[in-house]
């Protein structure tokens, strides 16, 4: 999901002139676990207070990790209901499947957004290929929370190719910005959402600083999968495995480093905004609704098999 020349790419104008540029407001280091049948995952928002997050509720960086043949892993069965989730495979691939009948295979650049609204089983794992051969794997899996009013909504699933991303080029040409879902600068992202957001993926060159309008109404994180740089005009370092909380304003400012780690020829940053829906959240394992009892209602639905069943050549 890149182009041999950047330049060649519709720009993203700069800023007006006296635009409110967002402060850094934190920094936070993603702790590194464990999900599902045990791949390695960083929880990229999990030292963040749900203030600064709303609408987002959780984001897990899986992997980079270089499997060796037999080693990649992925989730069992398990449910979803009032939220979506979002999956982005930088490298590697992953197959979808639920109780539905939807799902896919999702590989380089691309990105499944699935609605899981009013719930479903679902199942992520590797294609047996990835399995007998090994390989390298590296994802995103982003969850977005769904407002009252469409927590019950049919399940339903968008598949977004990588070669359906628009393409962008900072306003200097330093950075290549991959605009997933949402808008920046009158430019439209693939990705329909109920929740309206903006999901960027920029590839900024060494040395090099993006700085991007941003919706003042919007909330605004940054997030390392690759490299190291700074945040805001005031420079705060971030790397690989870092969230970025910035504060209120008009524009944000990405900068990589001169010098980037051999793994990575720039620093690769995963851009996020969205609207705060402002209601309460009760988020218990795989359910996101408003209230204790709705979690409840949830959790019996699931046992009672209302959530869906495992197809029976899955079983």
């Amino acid at each position: 999901m890149t182009v041999e020349n950047p330049l060649i790419l519709p720009r993203v104008a700069a800023p007006a002139e006296g635009a409110n540029a967002r402060p850094v407001l934190a920094v936070a280091t993603a702790p590194e676990g464990f999900e599902g049948e045990g791949f390695p995952v960083r929880r990229a928002f999990a030292k963040i207070n749900q203030k600064f997050l709303d609408p987002f509720i959780m984001m897990d960086q899986m992997g980079e990790v270089d499997y060796q043949a037999g080693e990649p892993k992925g989730t069992p069965w398990h449910p979803h209901r009032g939220f979506e989730t979002v999956t982005y495979i930088i490298d590697g691939t992953f197959i979808h499947r639920d109780s539905h009948g939807g799902g896919g295979t999702i590989t380089d650049g691309d990105t499944q957004w699935m609605t899981a609204g009013s719930g479903l089983l679902h199942i992520e794992t590797p294609p047996e290929s990835l399995v007998m051969s090994g390989g390298l794997f590296h994802g995103l899996q982003l969850w977005v929370n769904l407002p009252a009013s469409d927590k019950m909504i049919a399940p339903k699933y968008q598949d977004i190719r990588g070669g359906s991303v628009k393409l962008l080029a900072s306003a200097d040409g330093g950075g290549l910005i991959r605009v997933i879902a949402g808008e920046i600068d009158g430019h439209q992202g693939p990705g329909a959402t109920h929740t309206p957001i903006t999901m960027i993926h920029a590839s900024v060159n060494p040395g090099a600083q993006v700085t991007l309008p941003w919706r003042s109404d919007f909330n605004a994180l940054a997030y390392g999968l690759a490299g190291s740089g700074s945040a805001g005009e005031e420079r705060r370092p971030f790397r690989m495995g870092q969230a970025v909380v910035f504060g209120d304003g008009d524009s944000l400012t990405i900068r990589a480093d001169d010098k980037q780690d051999s793994r990575s020829a720039n620093f690769e940053v995963v851009l996020l905004g969205g609207l705060p829906i402002r209601e309460p959240v009760a988020h218990y394992g795989p359910f996101v609704m408003n209230s204790h009892r709705e979690l409840q209602q949830a959790m019996e639905d699931f046992q009672a098999g209302r959530l869906g069943t495992i197809p029976a050549d899955a079983q």
